[in-house]
């Protein structure tokens, strides 16, 4: 897929593929840098655990632009600078999981960037246009990860799109060019990726739970709330072998490491199990979305890329 798109000439890439901004330290700024080599939109997280500023000045030596940070609008206030320091480094700052606001929306534009908004619902994905959103990410229920949406994407997508004069992405579940295919037709003009570029040889994910994700098929996430310690009442989709392993595991089961030091981790805590994780790391919470059971190997991001935009 060559043809250019409103999300492409509004950020400036090569391709309509965004990284899923991925945090607790799955989502690297050497990931972020491979999807931009392969001309992506590649993407941070605020939400650690290297502080931003380390992460930005990796991108700024190794990455192509355009590059972006994602942030929680319900964290932002707790990381005091944080938002305008990406604002004026990157081409794109990201926000979910909060209501739609114009003036954190100012403030990014005020930087420099582009605002985006991720929402889950038709009436959000209008306010996030009405505060002057750049671009609008529907996600629908499919996606890994937290989950705002409660719909299937694709009747988002077509409920929604038709409404919207800005450049929509559309996040949750797509894995395979079909899928790509399926939400440009319903009027997407860009996709956000998570899973299907966390199952690469440049993710930070651990070897456990890169053969998890492979070896998974139909049927085998779930969307729950059990991984819920450092982020309480939030629906999010996982492995369930991550779910039924958890329930049987015995405090510590998993540490992370660090300098030679061990950290135990606790059950039923948020964390994703990462390269910088031991133990019992199939019991931490291996997010994954529907598209999953697509997913038959590890792979370079830029095949993975290659993989995604081969829409038949």
């Amino acid at each position: 897929m060559s043809t250019p798109t409103a999300f492409t000439e509004l950020v400036g890439c090569a391709v309509p593929v965004q990284l899923a901004p991925m945090g607790g330290g799955v989502g690297t700024p050497e990931l972020a840098a491979a999807v931009c080599a392969a001309g992506g939109l590649g993407m941070i997280s605020s939400f650690g655990p290297a502080p931003l500023a380390t992460q930005l000045a990796y991108l700024r030596t190794h990455a192509a632009e355009p590059y972006g940070v994602g942030f929680f609008a319900f964290a932002v206030d707790a990381v005091t600078g944080d938002l305008e320091a990406a604002a004026e480094a990157c081409r794109v700052v990201d926000v979910f999981w909060g209501d739609p606001d114009a003036g954190l929306v100012s403030r990014i534009h005020a930087g420099g960037a582009l605002a985006f908004w991720q929402v889950g619902k038709r009436d959000d994905a209008l306010a996030a246009a009405d505060a002057g959103c750049d671009a609008v990410v529907l996600q629908g229920v499919e996606a890994g990860g937290h989950v705002r949406g409660t719909e299937p994407l694709l009747d988002l997508l077509e409920q929604t799109c038709a409404a919207l004069t800005v450049p929509v992405v559309a996040a949750g579940g797509i894995a395979t060019g079909k899928h790509v295919r399926r939400v440009f037709e319903s009027g997407a003009s860009a996709v956000r990726v998570g899973t299907r570029l966390l199952a690469t040889t440049e993710s930070a994910a651990h070897a456990a739970y890169l053969a998890a994700l492979v070896a998974a098929g139909e049927g085998d996430t779930e969307l729950t709330t059990a991984f819920h310690i450092g982020w309480e009442d939030a629906p999010h989709r996982v492995l369930r072998d991550s779910i039924l392993a958890a329930r049987t595991s015995e405090e510590p089961f998993a540490w992370l490491e660090s300098g030679g030091d061990r950290t135990p981790l606790r059950r039923w805590s948020a964390m994703p199990p990462t390269l910088s994780c031991a133990g019992e790391v199939t019991a931490m919470a291996m997010y994954a979305g529907s598209g999953v059971a697509d997913i038959a190997g590890v792979l370079s991001v830029a095949d993975a890329i290659e993989l995604l935009l081969r829409v038949e």
